[in-house]
């Protein structure tokens, strides 16, 4: 990654106190940009207190009033947003028998909604200057069903869905919308499936029969930073005539 492709450049990212989220703020930076650190855990501020170039800043992107303050502080005291990186992501496994009505609704809160607000705030100021990116973090499970994780599936092809749509609404403004699908990367989520269903790598990567689920072709669990390259890419220059498109960073999995 050239280090000045984003010089000049501001960009928030959700979901970045660990994780994919951590990887794509750092990875920005280490790109020339500007970058707001958002999350709801309000350590965020602390984790990067004293990183150059990340100011960490505390939001739910379920509340719509957290994220109009924050992109309209952002504005104010960093810069224009150029990148916007929807990360925020929850998941609660288990059968849909099993999930409660808060079960479902925190996990299209966040993982849908969450993405909703924050493109709604930060895309209504891009199309005044006619220019940005928008990159959403989905999942590979957007387009595969998956036993017990029927919400975040489904939650998850919703985002991927209203980012594609509303790069087609952007178009005329020469603003770009993108998606991209992680499959099973190295991140305390995934660890705790890991811990939910007793095992470890080995059923990702050979695969699990009994729950109609293949392996990984390419044989490894992805590190946050394969997915940070792959946000990198759809948001800068280099893909200034992609839009509307789903990346897929699963070393195989979905076998598409």
């Amino acid at each position: 990654m050239d280090q000045h492709e984003f010089a000049g450049k501001v960009a928030v990212v959700t979901g970045a106190a660990q994780g994919i989220g951590a990887a794509v703020a750092r990875a920005l930076r280490d790109a020339g940009a500007t970058v707001v650190a958002t999350d709801r855990s309000p350590g965020v501020a602390e984790t990067y207190a004293d990183e150059p170039a990340i100011t960490g800043m505390a939001c739910d992107v379920t509340d719509s009033a957290q994220v109009d303050d924050v992109v309209a502080r952002t504005e104010a005291t960093v810069g224009a947003v150029d990148v916007l990186a929807n990360v925020a992501g929850i998941l609660v496994k288990g059968p849909v028998a099993s999930y409660t009505d808060e079960d479902w609704e925190f996990t299209f809160g966040v993982n849908t909604t969450g993405v909703f607000h924050m493109s709604r705030a930060v895309s209504a100021r891009m199309i005044e200057r006619e220019r940005g990116s928008i990159v959403t973090v989905s999942s590979n499970a957007s387009g595969v069903p998956r036993r017990g994780m029927a919400a975040y599936a489904a939650s998850k092809a919703a985002a991927t869905m209203f980012t594609k749509s509303l790069g087609l609404e952007l178009a005329d403004h020469g603003i770009r919308c993108n998606v991209v699908c992680p499959g099973s990367t190295d991140t305390p989520m995934q660890r705790a499936m890991w811990e939910h269903d007793g095992g470890g790598p080995e059923p990702v990567l050979n695969g699990d029969p009994e729950n109609y689920r293949v392996g990984i072709p390419l044989r490894r669990i992805a590190d946050p930073e394969d997915v940070a390259d792959a946000v990198l890419y759809l948001a800068s220059d280099r893909a200034r005539h992609v839009t509307m498109q789903e990346l897929y960073v699963d070393g195989g999995a979905t076998l598409r």
